[in-house]
């Protein structure tokens, strides 16, 4: 399984593979043939809830993981949608946060290579 992490505002490369946008909400100013994505998972993005309570606050990375990952457990089927991609092609996760350490991506990343260890 290869999955790699690019932001939208990043050329998408020949070596992407399968890109995914898995925000909630449309990268602004990127035009939708610019980002040559292959699908838009809004699914699996955290909830605007949580995404509002965390505010990329380094401080509170722990408990967005454990709740952003609660709530991946309650969309098996989006994520199931996504691993089954890895298993077939190289993934890319694409991301608008300017915040490349603390974000969405990253935490989902972690999710999913839990998951395939499984």
């Amino acid at each position: 399984m290869s999955i790699r992490l690019k932001r939208a505002y990043d050329p998408p490369g020949e070596d992407d593979g399968y890109r995914v946008l898995i925000d909630r909400i449309w990268p602004r100013g990127v035009g939708r043939e610019a980002a040559r994505l292959d699908v838009w998972l809004k699914e699996i993005a955290p909830s605007d809830e949580l995404r509002k309570w965390f505010g990329h606050d380094p401080n509170k990375w722990k408990e967005f993981k454990n709740r952003y990952f609660q709530e991946l457990d309650e969309r098996p089927e989006v994520v199931e949608e996504l691993m089954k991609a890895a298993i077939k092609h190289s993934v890319t996760l694409v991301f608008a946060a300017k915040d490349r350490e603390f974000n969405n991506a990253v935490a989902l990343e972690e999710y999913l290579k839990e998951r395939m260890k499984e």
